[in-house]
């Protein structure tokens, strides 16, 4: 398809919620321009889900060598060639990367336009000399490493999930600032390829937005393999001394506004590198979105129910809007935008039941409320029932780290919440997941006939232990009587 004077959609970025709309539309017969300045695939693909998750792989792999006794075999010791790891990483890129190749997406019709997009009207967009008009726009520019004015840090120099796939080292030592998902994934997976990782969070444990449970199962796991982890320390300054980075570290009041800067601890830490993972910041800059009164908050886009920003006709999804960043919510929001956009009948974005993970070893899987979050809006009406997967027979058959299932319900087993430690918890959470989505009562997956032996079988226990919590008062005088009467009823 050639350039169109006026396109039905304009995507002005080619990451996931873009490439999907792009997709979306151009199937149903829309006329689309995506606009990219870099490589379409976005973060996820050359600095995120993708390279991340293949380094893990490798990561466990080196990991299974090392504990082969554990499964009757010989234990290897190998000699990590660290550009070999990191090349083999990059090679998995490359393999996944022809599904996002702009030939690919020209060949369904749209028109790939390489550069850097800015409004002109609000219709209109700039890229390069040229000016392309249309319908109705996404703005889908995602997010990037936000890095804290930690003094000296610029200078020393560090590194963020952004650089770390492109590298051919492992730091010997390495400090990783920030104990949330991205952090705690990349400091196992170098941990377990060999480097000395030290873990520095502000908060008084890390992955602070999961159940502190299984966080407290995660640390030990962590701590077990080696890592370090200072909770409640701060990184205050850094200096480079030849090829060695020293950071001053202090402790933090667990009261922050209260915290007497005289009175903490103080620490210096000797590493190689420093790995920064302390959030995100917007990609809203340069769009010219005042010049047609788009509006931001702290540079996030902000977007109604439909996903439609300040002007009705110019839409936001993926990490730019803040709400959830993940891959898999910008797909979820690319396909409400494709109706949204195109069609007259408009539907709202649902985010009642959005599971994320953390691909940590057990992995960290989450889906809807918290413990804490249901008491707040529930109080007395919740209840907790858990298990613990050390006890599940493919745990034990695979030799796995041990994590537990976490499930929160409200009375009658309406499901609230599920979370889950464990091996392939990001893909037991999907069963979850779906019972919430569907309005089933976690009675009702106990009842559900599980293969043996997986690890789904963790979640089916979970519920068996909600019906026993069930049989309390008249239900378990009714049960004792049947019980009586089953014992002298003719067979």
């Amino acid at each position: 398809m050639g350039r169109q004077d006026l396109y039905d959609i304009v995507v002005i970025g080619g990451g996931p919620a873009g490439l999907v709309t792009a997709a979306g539309s151009s199937g149903l017969g829309a006329n689309v321009a995506l606009i990219e300045r870099d490589r379409l695939g976005g973060d996820c693909l050359w600095t995120g889900c993708v390279p991340s998750k293949a380094l893990i792989a490798s990561a466990r792999l080196a990991k299974h060598f090392r504990e082969a006794e554990a499964f009757g075999l010989p234990a290897v010791t190998v000699d990590l060639p660290d550009h070999v790891v990191m090349e083999s990483v990059r090679n998995i890129r490359a393999r996944i990367q022809v599904h996002d190749d702009p030939e690919r997406f020209r060949a369904m019709g749209v028109n790939v336009v390489e550069g850097s997009a800015r409004f002109v009207t609000s219709h209109e967009v700039e890229v390069g000399d040229q000016r392309i008009r249309g319908r109705r726009f996404l703005i889908a520019t995602g997010s990037r490493p936000a890095v804290p004015p930690i003094e000296g840090l610029a200078g020393a120099g560090y590194f963020t999930h952004a650089e770390a796939f492109d590298r051919d080292t492992i730091p010997a030592t390495l400090a990783v600032i920030g104990g949330g998902p991205i952090g705690v994934e990349l400091a196992q997976a170098f941990q377990r390829l060999g480097s000395d990782v030290t873990i520095i969070e502000t908060l008084d444990r890390i992955m602070a937005r999961e159940e502190p449970e299984l966080t407290e199962h995660l640390t030990k796991q962590l701590k077990q393999e080696g890592i370090r982890i200072l909770t409640r320390h701060v990184a205050t300054r850094v200096d480079r001394r030849g090829t060695q980075r020293s950071i001053t570290i202090k402790t933090v009041s667990p009261k922050l506004a209260d915290a007497d800067v005289g009175s903490q601890k103080t620490e210096i830490l000797e590493v190689d590198e420093i790995l920064v993972a302390t959030g995100r910041l917007p990609n809203t800059e340069g769009l010219g979105l005042e010049t047609v009164g788009i509006k931001t908050e702290n540079g996030w886009l902000t977007v109604d129910s439909k996903l439609r920003t300040s002007e009705k006709h110019v839409f936001g999804a993926g990490d730019v809007t803040g709400r959830f960043l993940f891959t898999h919510v910008a797909d979820h929001q690319a396909r409400t935008v494709v109706q949204n956009a195109l069609f007259p009948v408009r539907t709202n974005i649902k985010y009642d039941v959005i599971p994320w993970c953390t691909f940590t070893d057990p992995e960290l899987a989450h889906v809807g409320m918290t413990e804490h979050e249901a008491r707040d809006q529930y109080g007395s009406e919740v209840s907790i029932h858990l298990y613990d997967l050390a006890d599940l027979d493919r745990v034990i058959v695979d030799r796995a780290p041990v994590g537990c299932v976490k499930i929160v319900t409200r009375r009658g087993g309406r499901i609230l919440g599920g979370h889950i430690l464990g091996p392939t918890a990001g893909t037991m959470i999907s069963e979850i997941a779906l019972a919430m989505e569907a309005g089933v009562r976690l009675g009702s997956i106990s009842s559900l006939v599980h293969p043996y032996p997986t690890m789904s079988e963790g979640v089916r226990r979970t519920a068996d232990a909600y019906r026993r919590s069930q049989l309390t008062g008249w239900k378990k005088s009714l049960l004792e009587i049947a019980l009586r009467v089953g014992r002298v009823w003719p067979a």
